[in-house]
């Protein structure tokens, strides 16, 4: 099937909401859609992520729409901030695409009983601590080791594994999306190779654009839902962001081998190999499904892990236990996963696979998969941006289960390439503009900042001001970051 990007053929559905009609390649079952403003959209356009969204709209049981969020940028198969849903019934398919090498790359983020004030004489102390004690760069192992038996459990129950060991709490699992595990999780598919990979590196926070960040919240937009998520101005809080490490990344790679010749043989025109899929009900769908879900409960061990470190050196720096500072969870969401939901589709609900590359799940007050002291509000949101100018926590909205399969934005967005950023770096000493900027930051390299500074990414302020707009999710609280642990 011929490619050509259709960004001419964009329309304008209202202030922040952009379609792509069926019409504008022949293939598509549904519209695409994009969530931008008139600003966000002229650095889209243009970009190859547009021709990604119609692509997925072309997969094979896909519901209502291909979605897109105003984070949008080019991905492998599916862009960074694309969505669809896909109804097994209707011969709906899962793809590796639709959720990344990543695999369950998402957020945590723990509130504390400290103020600006407290923290600001031992800041410095604190980020050395944490960049001590918290594993982080390319490779890198860390504290926690499980024997093979030991790691296909964790590979099977998720956090509520770590919890029987006291290496989580009740309130870590009720505070975690999905529990901290899927049930769909299948050990045994989980290759050696990918089991090697994963051995020591469960509570280890990578590289790239992870990062374990130490912020102040310094803005209060909706009072209520901040006193509900525990969240006050002044607060310190910690924010890790990290997936599945080496583990994830070989399940991925394995799937891409396993479903070679795989949309062939079931009759499924693909615009793009990246796309590479199979039915949901079939061997090849399941083997895929039940591995990559063992890794998304890797994943959810492994942001576990990390925060026990990060109480660990707030106790050390401050002299009291984590518990006397009330290091809490506020939540844990997951942001490149595929899960299976009930949504409503034209006159009745129904089970469908939701793929979220680079997305957020942002349900609304009153669902039945929230925790009880959230029902009543929605489910916190947790959108990071650069670090050197903010992070948001917004709450899910009605709109976003009527227009998203209730999602939202997972981040900021990249405007510049690695490559780009790093060529833009040249000269110039990342950690002392931030510094400038109050912010302390500690990398294993040079390029490790070069590639994550602030100007390789969207303003985050614009991009929630987006799903704000559209009644996806509502803003809370912005955090600021102070101190930046990265890889």
């Amino acid at each position: 099937m011929a490619r050509r990007r259709p960004g001419n053929a964009l329309e304008r559905v209202n202030d922040v909401c952009w379609r792509i009609p069926r019409q504008d390649r022949m293939g598509m079952r549904v519209e695409g859609l994009i969530y931008a403003d008139d600003r966000l959209m002229t650095d889209i356009r243009d970009d190859p992520a547009v021709d990604q969204v119609a692509n997925v709209a072309c997969l094979p049981g896909i519901q209502r729409a291909s979605l897109a969020m105003p984070d949008i940028h080019w991905g492998y198969g599916f862009c960074i901030g694309g969505v669809c849903a896909t109804d097994p019934e209707e011969g709906g398919v899962i793809s590796p695409g639709g959720v990344g090498y990543d695999i369950n790359c998402g957020v945590r983020l723990l509130r504390s009983n400290l103020d600006w004030s407290e923290v600001r004489p031992r800041l410095r102390q604190l980020v050395e601590t944490l960049f001590r004690d918290v594993p982080a760069g390319v490779g890198r192992t860390g504290k926690y080791h499980f024997s093979p038996a030991e790691l296909r459990q964790l590979l099977g129950a998720g956090v509520p594994y770590l919890r029987a060991r006291e290496l989580a709490t009740d309130e870590d699992l009720e505070y975690a999306e999905a529990g901290g595990f899927l049930a769909q999780a299948q050990p045994d598919l989980v290759s050696e190779k990918a089991l090697q990979r994963g051995t020591r590196q469960c509570g280890t926070l990578g590289s790239g654009n992870h990062f374990l960040e130490v912020q102040i919240v310094d803005e209060i937009c909706d009072p209520l839902a901040a006193q509900v998520f525990g969240l006050r101005k002044e607060m310190v809080c910690v924010m890790i962001h990290s997936g599945s490490r080496g583990l994830g990344y070989q399940v991925c790679d394995d799937a891409l081998v396993d479903l070679r010749g795989v949309p062939e043989a079931y009759g499924i025109d693909l615009p793009d190999r990246q796309l590479a899929c199979a039915p949901v009900n079939s061997p090849p769908g399941q083997r895929y499904l039940g591995a990559m879900c063992a890794a998304a409960n890797y994943a959810w061990c492994n942001r576990q892990l990390l925060a026990c470190q990060a109480r660990e050196s707030f106790a050390t720096v401050f002299g009291r236990s984590w518990q006397q500072l009330d290091m809490q969870l506020v939540y844990d969401v997951a942001h490149n996963i595929a899960k299976l939901e009930e949504h409503r589709v034209g006159d009745r609900v129904r089970p469908l696979w939701v793929h979220r590359k680079g997305a957020t799940r942002a349900y609304p007050a009153h669902h039945p998969e929230l925790p009880t002291a959230y029902r009543g509000l929605g489910q916190p949101v947790l959108v990071p941006g650069d670090m050197g100018r903010a992070s948001w926590v917004l709450v899910g909205q009605a709109g976003s289960m009527e227009q998203t399969f209730g999602t939202c934005c997972h981040g900021a967005g990249r405007r510049l390439s690695r490559r780009a950023a790093v060529k833009q770096a040249q000269g110039r000493r990342i950690d002392q503009e931030l510094a400038e900027r109050g912010v302390i930051a500690r990398a294993r390299n040079w390029r490790g900042l070069a590639e994550e500074q602030p100007a390789a990414y969207k303003d985050v302020d614009h991009v929630v001001d987006v799903v704000h707009r559209a009644d996806l999710a509502r803003k809370v609280a912005r955090l600021r970051p102070i101190g930046v642990i990265k890889g």
